[in-house]
């Protein structure tokens, strides 16, 4: 997605589901169906990956964004913005400073409101994850509890990575 001030949240958050997060959800969802599950179980993996999958992707933007990927991810810092990739962050300073599309054509100085916003909304999808999880039906099984219990762990290590 090139620069344009005019690009919305729900564009970029439809944006990253296809480019990041369908390809999580759907496998989630083919493993649910491919174990025997019935679709409604089906359909809770699918949100997990989903969610899962937006909030990998909203930490990963950050981590661009505050310059945490120049060493860890393999990038310089602001890579994004200097390809006119809108994320997140810069999203977020837009809505609150919309004067602010020509210094988004430059790059930022500080992004720690950014940050902060972009965490937050990552966080709710990890949240939403975890729900999925723990909507599923309950299970005797010692493997299958200790695989609930290490997907929702999962949204917490996607929300504390720093590469």
């Amino acid at each position: 997605m090139k620069f344009d001030i005019h690009c919305s949240k729900a564009y970029y958050m439809e944006k990253t589901y296809y480019r990041n997060a369908s390809s999580i959800s759907n496998s989630c969802k083919a493993l649910a169906i491919l174990a025997g599950h019935t679709t409604q179980v089906a359909e809770m993996a699918f949100d997990y990956g989903k969610n899962l999958g937006l909030a990998f992707q909203l930490i990963d933007d950050v981590l661009d964004f505050s310059g945490t990927s120049s060493t860890s991810l393999g990038k310089g810092s602001l890579s994004d913005i200097r390809h006119g990739i809108i994320t997140a962050p810069i999203l977020f300073a837009l809505e609150e400073f919309p004067q602010l599309g020509a210094v988004v054509e430059k790059g930022f100085d500080n992004p720690a409101n950014m940050e902060i916003r972009t965490r937050d909304l990552a966080r709710k999808h990890a949240n939403l994850a975890a729900k999925a999880i723990k909507s599923l039906p309950e299970s005797e099984d010692e493997s299958i509890r200790r695989s609930r219990m290490a997907l929702r762990d999962l949204t917490n290590i996607v929300l504390t990575r720093t590469k």
